[in-house]
């Protein structure tokens, strides 16, 4: 089948679209920050399954570690067909505390990365059969709420990636993003703000992560004509107001 290279594979959205793919038959190189030992448990369970995994660790906030991330990963993987970019930063904070650091921090991690990365393995995806980049989007790099300026900024500049690489990586290189809705709550989330949250979706209830990770392999088995698209996964939230 190929080989899926998954960034923040350790846990939540990550691992359930590791498992999706390994599934449906790709071997799998997989990327985690701080989820080292859950990421090793994952590795175990889906060479059972008979796929070859490959585990890498890397600070996506750091240039020089995604530098020698994205070389190491396309030396072993002269071939890539599916490339995830799941890994990202979540933050609450007053626009009027935000630091540069924390600023770069929250682009380093989900823009440049996934900008870099993809520059970086684009020799390994152009041998790739049918190859395909997926960006984890969200809702809040088109419809910003307050407290998470910096976050927004970084999704909505994925939100223009996405659709920049469809263009210039076509024919070869299809490139489409997922924006999830709430399929995982954050765990600072209390009872009432997720209920807030619930009352917003008009399904009426959360999603799953294996909703985004069936949304992934349905883009690289079934999907060949979609590219440049932001595929909301939401429930309908994106749908109004």
């Amino acid at each position: 089948m190929g080989t899926a290279f998954i960034t923040g594979a350790g846990i939540r959205v990550g691992s359930a679209v590791a498992r999706a793919l390994g599934r449906a038959g790709y071997d799998l190189a997989l990327h985690a920050h701080r989820s080292v030992a859950s990421l090793e448990s994952l590795a175990t369970e889906l060479r059972s399954l008979g796929r070859q995994v490959t585990l890498y660790s890397a600070d996506l906030a750091d240039p020089d570690a995604v530098d020698a991330l994205g070389a190491r990963v396309r030396q072993e993987h002269p071939a890539l067909d599916v490339l995830v970019h799941n890994a990202g930063l979540f933050e609450r904070i007053d626009f009027a505390s935000i630091s540069r650091a924390a600023y770069r921090r929250m682009l380093g991690v989900n823009l440049d990365a996934p900008f870099f990365l993809t520059q970086a393995l684009l020799p390994s995806l152009l041998a790739g059969k049918d190859p395909l980049v997926v960006h984890l989007t969200d809702i809040g790099g088109e419809r910003p709420v307050s407290q998470y300026a910096h976050y927004s900024v970084s999704k909505a500049g994925l939100i223009m990636l996405t659709r920049a690489l469809a263009v210039e990586l076509a024919p070869r290189v299809r490139v489409n993003g997922i924006s999830p809705g709430t399929v995982a709550f954050p765990e600072d989330f209390d009872e009432a703000a997720r209920h807030a949250i619930l009352q917003r979706i008009p399904l009426g209830r959360e999603g799953s992560v294996e909703d985004i990770a069936r949304t992934v392999v349905f883009l690289a088995r079934e999907a060949p004509y979609i590219t440049g698209q932001i595929i909301a996964v939401d429930g309908g939230r994106s749908a109004q107001l």
